[in-house]
């Protein structure tokens, strides 16, 4: 006879089998008419677990993801995870769709195991699920943080780091004859952003060559770690009762980097909070903010009492710091690596800088509107080469249809950069480097933007990147910074840079080195 747990076990498989295939349909009412409505198309799920043995088994998921669309040809798909639907998108017409028409339904985060620990338990803007934190935190960034009106107040200190880069690198030229880019574009964004935060380029003392100490390199290091766990398919966030085990080793990485940030984060912020809050005297002396920790700690409600608690300016500050450094520093690295292989196009990109700002004087953010080659090949980058394989992803807040399919209440939309920028029913020739695709005439600007999700550099929405003018301002000065003031060429017995990406992610399999010699005279180079 059939023991009573082989007998729980079939009746629990034949429920779960069920489930799944009344939820292929939903009954939708469409203009009063009742209509069936399947989910996109996926692999056939496994009972109770869906497909998470096959995201464990084939790492990264991500490409695992995009080749079994690939070979369905579909630009729309549903795997199922566990109780979760997870739904990747690969076409702009149908990403439009979910960050723009139904934008509204498609405006909460995914909880995770991650997210929870960077966010501080969801205190912040950017990777909270909807809801009044999301909403109180969200208007302290888009009025207070991230608005013309800071980034004019900020530019001084970015335009220091600019000057920090140029030194760096020539320091790099006249001791060891090459430099390492994927270090020196991210050790940049680093700077950037420490100093628009903290108002410092290093936790500690520092270095005269303006290069980094151990403390940040190990901030950077975490921050990219941080950014890349942060939704990498981690198995506990779709089968919580196992959040302890670390089966995949994410809480392991997770936890690591929470303890360098507090260990590096916290003196400077519980130093500046004891500052402005506990010595009234402060502000009534005259003393003006500095950086947008202080503009974090000094805003006020209603009452005139602290807007933010210190575990929210924390957290809000955590989270800045992430979201500034991967973009630019992908971006100019595989655009250096593009553009190296082809000289011609460093060449015309040198040739722009000449004609727009001379060699007089160093490329600075005013000449952005006008560097419309550079942008070029940054929005090029951006399409070919994005720094991950998916968007944030998005939750949906009710039961929807787009584009002819049910998408449950609860699914995650996952909007595929790799597979937007790389559509060959929206870009000609999809895997050639070509900056010329995205200038239209002499008349018309080129930006790093595009709102039509043809490809993403910051996305849009209401969950869309809110710092675009940040992000536009770190990438162009970079990249022109580093064409202006350099010769590069390959290193002796190389004859091209080889453009594999990594096994475990988007980023160039090896970091790019190339020799670089100053080609500018003495004095623009700051001592």
């Amino acid at each position: 006879m059939m023991s009573l747990a082989t007998l729980a076990f079939a009746l629990l498989a034949t429920l779960v089998i069920l489930h799944d295939f009344i939820k292929q349909f939903w009954c939708k009412s469409v203009q009063g008419k009742s209509k069936w409505y399947p989910l996109p198309p996926g692999p056939a799920p496994w009972p109770v677990v869906g497909c998470a043995l096959e995201v464990l088994w084939n790492k990264p998921a991500g490409r695992w993801i995009l080749r079994w669309m690939e070979e369905i040809d579909t630009n729309i798909a549903c795997f199922r995870i566990g109780n979760t639907n997870v739904i990747p998108v690969t076409d702009p017409k149908i990403a439009r769709e979910f960050l723009m028409k139904q934008d509204a339904t498609f405006i909460s985060r995914p909880v995770s195991m991650a997210a929870q620990a960077f966010s501080g338990s969801y205190k912040t803007a950017v990777i909270s699920p909807y809801g009044e934190q999301w909403k109180k935190m969200r208007r302290v960034l888009t009025s207070e943080i991230i608005c013309p009106a800071r980034h004019k107040w900020l530019h001084d200190k970015r335009a220091e780091e600019a000057d920090n880069l140029v030194k760096h690198v020539f320091n790099q030229c006249k001791s060891l004859g090459q430099v390492d880019l994927r270090l020196t574009t991210r050790h940049y964004c680093g700077n950037v952003i420490r100093r628009l935060v903290f108002d410092k380029r290093y936790f500690g003392k520092g270095r005269e060559d303006g290069g980094p100490t151990i403390d940040e390199e190990q901030h950077v290091d975490a921050l990219f770690d941080s950014l890349n766990y942060l939704y990498a398919f981690c198995v506990s966030d779709y089968f919580p009762f196992l959040v302890g085990l670390d089966l995949d080793g994410h809480e392991k990485v997770v936890k690591n980097c929470v303890r360098t940030f507090r260990r590096l984060h916290e003196p400077i912020i519980n130093e500046r909070i004891k500052q402005w809050r506990d010595n009234s005297s402060s502000e009534s002396n005259g003393k003006e903010p500095q950086d947008l920790l202080d503009v974090l700690i000094l805003l006020k409600d209603s009452k005139g009492e602290p807007l933010l608690t210190p575990h929210e300016v924390k957290s809000q500050a955590t989270e800045i710091l992430m979201a500034a450094v991967d973009n630019p520093s992908n971006a100019v690295e595989w655009a250096m690596a593009e553009m190296i292989n082809r000289p011609e196009l460093i060449k015309k990109a040198k040739e722009e800088i000449d004609r727009v700002v001379g060699k007089e004087r160093l490329v600075q953010e005013s000449d952005i509107p006008q560097l419309k080659y550079i942008k070029a090949c940054a929005r090029e980058a951006f399409r070919l080469h994005p720094i991950a394989p998916f968007n944030v992803p998005h939750v949906a807040l009710s039961d929807a249809v787009v584009a002819g399919y049910h998408i449950p209440k609860g699914s995650h939309i996952l909007l595929s950069r790799w597979g937007l920028g790389r559509n060959s029913k929206v870009w000609d020739e999809p895997l050639e480097f070509k900056p010329e695709r995205h200038i239209m005439s002499d008349t018309v600007e080129v930006v790093l933007t595009e709102p039509n999700l043809r490809f993403i550099s910051f996305s849009t929405g209401r969950r869309g990147c809110i710092a675009a003018q940040l992000g536009t301002a770190m990438t162009v000065i970079l990249l022109a910074r580093l064409i202006q003031g350099f010769e590069w060429s390959m290193p002796p017995n190389v004859d091209s840079i080889n453009l594999n990406e990594s096994r475990f992610d988007l980023s160039l399999a090896k970091p790019l080195v190339l020799q670089a010699e100053p080609c500018l005279a003495d004095h623009l180079y700051p001592k």
